[in-house]
């Protein structure tokens, strides 16, 4: 009887992690869908203008969910610790990326910003992307494996911790990439809270991200501008305001239901960017106030189901690689929305699951594939 009570308990811990986290990947799917969706729609006019077809972008997208979805198969089989193993070279890998982008005949510009990299035959990639996913990383690895007396210590948690978010920091900045970058510093912050820092230290740290943030502004008149806007909508409308009065025109339009699905009118190259940064406003003009609901509700239940996993994760690596993985898709998600709304300045990041983008596909559907596989092990008791 002894016996047979043991094999049943292994039986039950066997089961527990051969399963995921089923209802997350169905939010995540949904997202998917809904993005392919608008992708189609949002990206016919800008398609047909400049590659005469209007499928060009769908087409694109629909290769970046294929990578995606294989990324999320592969990691979500291989166990999350091997990820601490890899930790050092993936982010130093990552960090060469971001240096390579920098150089002529590699790296490639558009729009007067070098962001993405050319190899040969390989579609243009984003390595600020890939940097997002070996942050996470990188920083679960470092803060599981120290103390909590040395990461509440200023000269051995704070400091070594800046001197990385720096490192980062100056090689964004010379794409330059101020949404990526306040993304990446809103993850570590998010990250190293979670590690147990002191609320001094979180604070110093946030204060010190906006004297930065506010130097950053003073040092280039765009994002002055981007500011003055956000301050004052009619500020500049035919200029540095002509975007967000496109996107709120486009969100009104939309009403309570929408003006239905492809029927967008700002689409037709009135709205700058509409298949990536502004995609939302499209879908708030198609869709209307219920499709816009029915996209932060899913965020908003993939964030409660993914920190869930990260509470039931069987270990402190575990737990800050959900958090990490969570808070950047979350955060990058309603700092897209609230910019697109008016809630806050324009920053350029995309809607993740949604905009197009290969790169950014495939980067945040294999760490839900990391996500996924935490969610298997769950704590016991």
């Amino acid at each position: 009887m002894a016996n047979n009570g043991k094999t049943m308990r292994k039986q039950s811990v066997d089961e527990r992690a051969s399963s995921f986290d089923r209802p997350l990947l169905i939010s995540v799917f949904m997202l998917l869908g809904i993005g392919l969706v608008m992708v189609a729609s949002a990206g016919v006019a800008y398609g047909n203008l400049r590659f005469e077809d209007g499928a060009f972008f769908f087409k694109r997208q629909l290769f970046g969910v294929a990578v995606g979805l294989v990324a999320l198969f592969v990691f979500q089989r291989i166990q999350y610790q091997f990820w601490r193993k890899v930790a050092i070279p993936m982010f130093f890998g990552a960090i060469g990326l971001l240096i390579l982008v920098l150089i002529p005949g590699i790296g490639t510009s558009a729009y007067g910003a070098a962001r993405w990299i050319q190899l040969g035959p390989i579609p243009p990639f984003q390595p600020s992307e890939v940097m997002k996913l070996a942050l996470v990383v990188y920083f679960s690895a470092w803060f599981s494996g120290k103390d909590l007396l040395r990461k509440t210590d200023f000269f051995e948690g704070v400091v070594p911790f800046l001197l990385m978010l720096g490192i980062i920091a100056f090689l964004v900045m010379k794409q330059p990439d101020t949404g990526t970058l306040g993304i990446l510093f809103v993850i570590a912050l998010a990250m190293f809270f979670s590690a147990g820092a002191r609320l001094s230290h979180i604070g110093l740290l946030f204060g010190a991200g906006l004297v930065g943030l506010g130097v950053l502004i003073l040092l280039a008149p765009y994002r002055m501008k981007r500011l003055l806007v956000f301050l004052d909508p009619d500020h500049d409308p035919s200029g540095a305001g002509y975007q967000i009065r496109q996107a709120l025109i486009a969100l009104g339009s939309g009403g309570f239901l929408g003006v239905g699905l492809g029927h967008s009118r700002q689409k037709f190259l009135y709205l700058p960017e509409p298949m990536t940064d502004s995609i939302f406003a499209v879908l708030g003009e198609e869709l209307g106030f219920v499709g816009c609901a029915v996209v932060i509700a899913l965020f908003l239940f993939f964030a409660y189901r993914g920190f869930r996993i990260a509470q039931k994760a069987p270990d402190e690596f575990g737990r800050l690689l959900a958090v990490g993985i969570v808070s950047w898709i979350v955060f990058q998600a309603f700092i897209n929305i609230f910019a697109i709304t008016g809630l806050m300045p324009l920053t350029g990041v995309p809607l993740p699951f949604i905009s197009y983008g290969g790169t950014s596909l495939a980067a945040i559907l294999g760490a839900i594939g990391i996500l996924l596989n935490i969610s298997k092990r769950p704590k016991i008791g």
